[in-house]
């Protein structure tokens, strides 16, 4: 049934003193004949596979209709004008312009990334539209790569400047006082492969649009450093920076007239991250003796700090903006939002009506107005948008900005389970099912715990396309997130990743004990960091499920830091070059834990252009399952000009979720009518 995939038995590697084989390693040759011979073949076992799945037809119809209803970005306002991302089943969405937000749905197009290509493969990625509206500079994203080549759009004449700026990455452009430049992270160009070769540290620019000219600011003193170019002021500009994939960071200061950088936080092991200046301070979100974060003003002539929000009780202070007479606080309150105003001296002001069970998509908010925009969503809402007015921490005007025609909220409902992991510690988790059904039913784990991002309520099409099916959706919340604080984190990583696991498994113990599903009718999807989660259960508990969709994940726990910006992962991961790390690590590697046993079905999945977690990571791991592995199929699915899942065009999306869901539901047994 598997294509032949050779075995070259010669190569291995010493971790710890132990000797690893790695057979597989030509995989990670992206370029070579045979990698792409490999590819090949695997498409061709598989494609004819997922085509035949009986429910496949229907999810294409259902995620279609789900991907071509209109979404609308939270808008934000610049030069007196409101601009938003608007998208009625284009592949990419279009930046659009209005004198208001009442006007946004009559609004003119200024950019539209669907002119870019044929098939949707070119996006923005990131966009900065300068103080007096006259200037855009986005950056372009090529098949799904995180590389992207910075433009420049007279936003008077909608004429193209010729501005074409390559090799960067990441951050958007942040216009400079004075609104005709820019700073932005450049690298050098790679020696090798673009989509494979381990990352550089980069280097700070600013750009002159009138000169057409770009001058170094900032200069990494080591490899591996991370720069983010913060917030900036009349006066002031503000950088962090961070080495490798450590915790912590530091905070640097410079006057626009000086040269010198000053460093005006030193962060050791807590994280501190600019939100704005204001009055000669900088305002700091930082967990430092605050695990849930607090904010603190830093004066930046001094470095002398002092508390301006002091940390909550119970809830996460996920993010914070600054208005002309105060800020905006968003709050995780048990892994859902809520948003709460502040005074400019810190003093708690109103909470924003912005209903129960959703999570913040946008905030956008200024310090030289009191205008805002927000943005929800939930597992049942597709979007709510919503504008306000506030007066320091009084709340003077919130309207519901009205939908666009062809908006519908799933019907379906949301419940929390809380279940006692592997050491008591509860662990809660999303119950989403249509109706109130009795009795098991097929059921779909979506997974992530890590990088202490937060899972919370979001709406994907994926997701409402498998409830509408029928089928119920998990989603925990496990340890190695952000949706309990830094703790919460750190619980899940390191030495301590193998919690994370245990957690999963609990509650899909608890799912089976109570009756909510069985192992025949359970099925695990994650992506990334959730697609080593799906390879770990799989390889530690193949018992549980009944299918198992590791999306471009990462699967080679010895060699990840090998590969573009995998290095930075090594915060949550460890450094496999580190003594001791390398035996945790292999004790739940996905690709080093393949045995002779029988393991449920498998689909992974992955494009050709991820450059962020590279394909050699699926590559390696399907060709181990079909080599060693009992039971599946283990089918591989590779889709070309793609990456690692941002910019993926609408049309692209929906067959890859349907190849996802139509094999979840063959093998959980939902029928789809």
């Amino acid at each position: 049934m598997y294509p032949h995939v050779r075995r070259d038995e010669s190569v291995s590697e010493t971790f710890g003193g132990r000797e690893i084989a790695d057979p597989y390693r030509w995989l990670e040759d992206a370029d070579s004949d045979e990698t792409k011979a490999f590819v090949e073949a695997q498409n061709a076992v598989s494609r004819p596979i997922l085509d035949r799945l009986p429910a496949r037809a229907r999810f294409v119809e259902s995620l279609d209709a789900l991907l071509s209803a209109p979404t609308r970005s939270v808008p934000f306002e610049r030069g007196g004008q409101v601009f938003a991302w608007h998208n009625d089943g284009q592949n990419q969405p279009r930046l659009v312009r209005a004198s208001s937000w009442e006007a946004l749905e009559e609004a003119e197009t200024i950019l539209d990334p669907n002119t870019l290509s044929g098939d949707g493969t070119r996006a923005v990625s990131v966009a900065s539209v300068n103080e007096d509206a006259t200037l855009l500079a986005y950056a372009i994203a090529d098949g799904g790569s995180d590389w992207r080549t910075i433009r420049v759009l007279d936003l008077t004449t909608l004429e193209d400047l010729g501005v074409e700026i390559e090799w960067t990455k990441w951050n958007a452009p942040v216009w400079l006082p004075g609104a005709r430049g820019f700073t932005y992270w450049a690298y050098p160009a790679p020696s090798g492969n673009a989509l494979t070769d381990e990352m550089p540290a980069g280097t700070l620019h600013a750009y002159d649009v009138g000169a057409r000219a770009s001058r170094v600011v900032w200069e990494p003193p080591m490899d591996r450093m991370f720069g983010y170019h913060g917030p900036a002021d009349d006066d002031w500009f503000l950088l962090t920076t961070r080495i490798g994939g450590e915790k912590g960071n530091d905070v640097h200061a410079r006057r626009h007239d000086e040269a010198e950088l000053r460093c005006i936080v030193e962060g050791g092991e807590q994280e501190w991250h600019p939100i704005g200046i204001r009055d000669g301070e900088a305002i700091l979100l930082t967990d430092d003796a605050a695990p849930r974060y607090r904010l603190v003003a830093v004066d930046l002539t001094t470095g002398d700090r002092r508390e301006l929000v002091a940390e909550h009780g119970e809830d996460v202070l996920e993010s914070a903006r600054l208005t002309a007479t105060g800020l905006v606080g968003v709050y995780l309150h048990d892994a859902q939002s809520r948003v709460q105003l502040f005074g400019a001296d810190g003093a708690p002001g109103d909470e924003l009506p912005i209903g129960d069970g959703v999570s913040v998509t946008g905030l956008a908010a200024r310090d030289t107005s009191n205008k805002i925009f927000l943005g929800t969503q939930s597992f049942v809402d597709p979007g709510t948008r919503f504008a306000g007015e506030v007066d320091g921490g009084r709340l003077v005007r919130f309207d519901k900005i009205p939908r666009p025609v062809g908006v519908v909220e799933a019907e379906a409902t949301t419940r929390r389970l809380r279940i006692p992991s592997t050491d008591g510690v509860e662990v809660p988790a999303f119950v989403v099912t249509r109706g109130e059904p009795q009795g098991p039913r097929p059921t779909l784990v979506w997974g992530y715990g890590g990088f202490n991002i937060p899972v919370t309520p979001a709406f994907r099409a994926i997701f409402a396309a498998w409830v509408a099916a029928g089928g119920r959706l998990v989603v925990p919340n496990l340890r190695g997130g952000g949706e309990f604080g830094a703790n919460w984190h750190e619980a899940g990583t390191k030495q301590n990743k193998q919690q994370v696991f245990d957690d999963l498994y609990a509650v899909a113990e608890r799912l089976i004990d109570d009756g909510l599903t069985t192992p025949e009718q359970l099925a695990l999807h994650g992506r990334s960091n959730g697609g080593l989660l799906a390879g770990a259960a799989l390889t530690q508990r193949p018992e549980l499920w009944s299918a198992v969709l590791p999306g471009v994940g990462v699967l080679d726990m010895l060699r990840f830091h090998k590969f573009t910006i995998g290095w930075a992962w090594t915060r949550d991961y460890g450094d496999p070059d580190e003594d001791g790390v390398a035996e945790y690590l292999l004790k739940y590697s996905p690709l080093h834990n393949v045995r002779p046993v029988t393991y449920p079905p498998t689909l992974l999945t992955t494009g050709d252009h991820d450059d962020r977690v590279v394909p050699a990571h699926s590559y390696k791991f399907a060709a181990a399952l079909q080599a060693e592995g009992m039971g599946g199929p283990f089918l591989l699915a590779v889709d070309t000009r793609a990456g690692h899942g941002a910019g993926k065009p609408r049309d692209a999306q929906v067959e890859e979720f349907a190849d996802q869901l139509a094999f979840a539901a063959h093998h959980t047994g939902l029928r789809v009518s």
